[in-house]
């Protein structure tokens, strides 16, 4: 993959993802928006995979859809992004259980962060969602890869 991406792709990717990690580091430590400027006095954690899933699953209605969706479709979205560029611009990562195994410590470390700074809660579930994340974002980069590797064998057929 290393030789088929161009300099300047590496450099626009790179740019790319320092942005998507500034904006990724506000909504998880200071958008106020999800509270996250009330630091509390208390730790907050969950350690039970699957319970907040199911939680926000049973009390949907209750909670509406929005909340739903912020919440577990939002730690999906949100890593998307990082399971996608980080094989453009470090082409040693490309490989599967490389950004797997990065997604799921980079959630790890943002979990890790908003625990001790009691700036939001310890998720497994998030966890476990933001690494599923970064997975889809890396078979999405998979997809259009090959893709483009199919429009270049085409053009150079018809040439």
């Amino acid at each position: 993959m290393k030789e088929r991406i161009s300099g300047w792709q590496r450099v626009g990717s790179q740019l790319v993802f320092i942005l998507y990690l500034g904006v990724l580091f506000y909504l998880l430590f200071f958008s106020e928006r999800y509270g996250r400027t009330d630091a509390s006095e208390e730790y907050h954690y969950n350690l039970v995979l699957f319970k907040e899933i199911r939680r926000f699953y049973q009390y949907r209605e209750i909670l509406g859809i929005q909340s739903v969706l912020v919440n577990l479709v939002g730690n999906v979205v949100a890593f998307m992004p990082f399971g996608f560029f980080l094989p453009v611009i470090w082409p040693k990562s490309a490989r599967f259980l490389f950004v797997a195994f990065g997604s799921f410590l980079f959630s790890l470390f943002v979990e890790t962060v908003q625990l001790i700074s009691k700036v939001g809660t310890f998720d497994v579930d998030d966890m476990f969602l933001n690494t599923l994340g970064g997975i889809l974002g890396y078979f999405l980069m998979w997809l259009l890869f090959l893709r483009r590797i199919a429009l270049q064998r085409r053009k150079t057929a018809a040439q």
